[in-house]
């Protein structure tokens, strides 16, 4: 609870830099922040026009024929948010070191201003892949806000890792190199550029071990096939999502100190 209220003191802090971080990405930009639309946009619409109508693969079990794009979009968009969470989280200290020297403030606005800023870039694509789903006649219903709880749990868990990563990364330099590695093999190893039931069965059986599997599925199933998730499926990613919130946190209370002098 003193954390939250540290936060909510200092939410100010948190949202200008949100704002500043937004802001200085495009400061000498003609267009600015249109590249926000323009990028996500030039995705969808690559993704569409090559699988749907030039190579018109087909999803098994899907018959409308933007029925792989929107599962591949779908897959990629979200994993997106969990792969800039991860980036900017085991970064956060680091780049941030002459800030933590010069400034008195709660440690954890950085991690908060990580998640906001990244939110806010997804919320963008979010909405432009909503648009077209309407547009295309895709629209999943009702089952469409099932995403509100899957999103939450991606978030605690990104969010978990990222403070446990970027707490590591400054006394041992070598986990954000090494993480690069993992999330390439990890991106592969998850269905979602290809769907789950053309991996062999016994490579299927290695699959239960990655918590990612039952995550991104469940983004597929909601837009892809306008069906409610499997939730059991998500055990496993709430489960991680915790641990790594505790040893985060623990991991973040007994080293700030060291922190600074670390960097």
């Amino acid at each position: 609870m003193g954390a939250l209220k540290a936060l909510w003191a200092y939410r100010g802090f948190i949202l200008g830099s949100v704002k500043r971080e937004f802001q200085s990405r495009y400061l000498n930009s003609l267009l600015g922040a249109i590249w926000t639309v323009i990028q996500p946009l030039s995705m969808i619409v690559v993704y569409t026009v090559i699988f749907s109508q030039i190579l018109q693969a087909k999803l098994p079990g899907v018959e409308h024929s933007f029925g792989y794009s929107i599962y591949l979009c779908s897959g990629i968009i979200t994993w997106g948010l969990f792969l800039d969470i991860i980036n900017r989280g085991q970064n956060i200290f680091l780049a941030h070191g002459d800030l933590l020297k010069k400034l008195s403030f709660p440690r954890l606005c950085l991690p908060a201003t990580v998640g906001l800023t990244a939110l806010l870039d997804f919320a963008i694509i979010f909405a432009l892949f909503t648009a077209f789903l309407v547009v295309t006649g895709t629209f999943p219903g009702l089952v469409y806000f099932a995403v509100i709880p899957v999103l939450i749990v991606q978030l605690v868990f990104s969010m978990g890792l990222g403070i446990t990563l970027g707490v590591l990364n400054v006394f041992f330099r070598d986990v954000g190199q090494a993480m690069g590695v993992i999330l390439q093999f990890w991106f592969w190893l998850t269905p979602i550029v290809y769907p789950a039931n053309i991996v062999p069965e016994s490579a299927r059986e290695l699959l239960a071990y990655n918590p990612m599997v039952g995550l991104m599925g469940a983004y597929q199933t909601i837009f892809a096939r306008a069906e409610l998730p499997d939730w059991h499926a998500l055990i496993p990613v709430i489960l991680l999502g915790v641990f790594f919130c505790v040893a985060g946190m623990r991991l973040f209370r007994k080293h700030s100190g060291e922190i600074v002098d670390e960097l």
